[in-house]
């Protein structure tokens, strides 16, 4: 394994930078949580790219949010992959007793980490081949996904 690696960031070009560092060293699984992804760059062409070979080489995504207005909106291109790799892929809406939660995270592999501080702001961290900073947001997104419930099902008519 690699020396960890941390860095701080609060910009969006940062954060969709360590994004993408997330996303190409992801091999197994990926956890992700936001009240509703606005800022995170999932409707992209770079990101369907990234994940569909992320999915279609094995690896599992679950998707945890409070809401999804957004998702449905705006990111086609995301929809488009999770219904591609339904089998892969699961998306649950935390219930109202946890919609306080404000923190924002990207996991991957219990060893990297894109974490937001608070979902109004960029300000956040990266932190890659560091499983002892994974440790804390990987027991937090365990907790609210038992909790939460299925979203974004697709069907033979689409969602």
């Amino acid at each position: 394994m690699n020396e960890p690696a941390i860095a701080r960031f609060d910009t969006r070009r940062e954060l969709e930078a360590h994004w993408n560092a997330l996303l190409a060293r992801a091999q197994g699984r990926l956890d992700l949580f936001d009240p509703d992804f606005i800022v995170w760059p999932l409707g992209t062409p770079d990101t369907e790219a990234r994940l569909r070979a992320f999915l279609h080489d094995g690896g599992s995504l679950r998707l945890a949010l409070h809401a999804t207005g957004h998702i449905e909106r705006n990111c086609p291109r995301f929809l488009r992959a999770v219904r591609d790799y339904s089998h892969r892929v699961e998306c649950r809406q935390t219930p109202r007793s946890l919609r306080h939660l404000s923190d924002s995270f990207a996991l991957a592999d219990g060893l990297h980490a894109v974490r937001r501080f608070h979902c109004d702001h960029l300000r956040g961290e990266a932190a890659f081949d560091a499983p002892a900073e994974i440790e804390l947001p990987a027991h937090r997104f365990e907790a609210l996904w038992e909790e939460s419930l299925l979203t974004l099902e697709t069907s033979v008519s689409g969602l």
